[in-house]
């Protein structure tokens, strides 16, 4: 039946890259899946396909991480639709950059509403619907504990703050078995940052593994943590990053 057989998951921002990854293993293992998206209706229900050919149930959402309360909605739909809720992974996310003296307010506002307030949006809804023994992922980012250069800032607290926030809700919530961790991964091989682009080589060099990762790769590290193998483990950050943080 596979290692998560019987267990209902919600991945955020699930219709492409890392997402759609962590979907597509979630349901390899035996999980029914929920995935949310904002703007790839296609590709999300292509995702929500390639599911049901494993017998599994999939299911899409159209869901904007900048709004908390479709946030929310979506939570209660994944819920209600599947029948209840063992693993969220907190997916979506943007990447703004620019430097302190060219951001903006409205900058700060967006970068944080939709890589950390939705994910408190989520949790928080998740967290009354989760059964016991669940499991919460967050995905961070590499330049969460170390920007290496300018106009990353932003950027690089709304993932930090995802560290502090993983720590509180592992103590809220372990008395229920549930964990909660958060996974940074590195350059990673997507659409939104390909191994091909010009930029690339350049940050290889920077790789002591010498090469991009691919969206598998982090999925794999989430699989492990919210399987039998993570019980033990939580409040914890996990570098995926090729050693980019080495």
């Amino acid at each position: 039946m596979g290692l998560l057989a019987n267990k209902v998951a919600l991945v955020t921002g699930g219709s492409r890259g890392i997402g759609a990854a962590i979907a597509r293993m979630l349901a390899a293992n035996g999980a029914d899946v929920a995935i949310t998206y904002s703007a790839s209706p296609d590709k999300a229900e292509a995702v929500a396909r390639e599911i049901r050919t494993m017998g599994r149930r999939a299911l899409t959402i159209a869901a904007d991480a900048n709004d908390a309360a479709q946030v929310i909605a979506a939570v209660d739909e994944a819920a209600a639709t599947l029948g209840g809720l063992d693993i969220l992974v907190n997916n979506a996310g943007n990447f703004l950059t620019g430097t302190i003296d060219t951001l903006s307010l409205e900058d700060y506002d967006r970068t944080m509403s939709v890589n950390f307030r939705a994910v408190f949006a989520a949790t928080m809804q998740a967290s009354k619907h989760l059964r016991d023994g669940g499991r919460i992922v967050s995905i961070g980012s590499c330049l969460a504990p170390r920007t290496g250069r300018s106009g990353l800032g932003l950027y690089a607290a709304s993932k930090s703050a995802l560290v502090g926030l993983t720590k509180g809700i592992a103590w809220d919530l372990g008395a229920r078995g549930i964990t909660a961790n958060v996974v940074h991964p590195g350059p990673t091989d997507t659409d939104m940052n390909p191994a091909s682009s010009e930029r690339a080589a350049a940050m290889v060099e920077k790789l002591p593994i010498g090469h991009y990762g691919k969206p598998e790769d982090i999925a794999a590290t989430v699989l492990h943590l919210v399987g039998e193998g993570g019980r033990y483990i939580t409040g914890a950050a996990f570098d995926v990053d090729g050693g980019f943080n080495a």
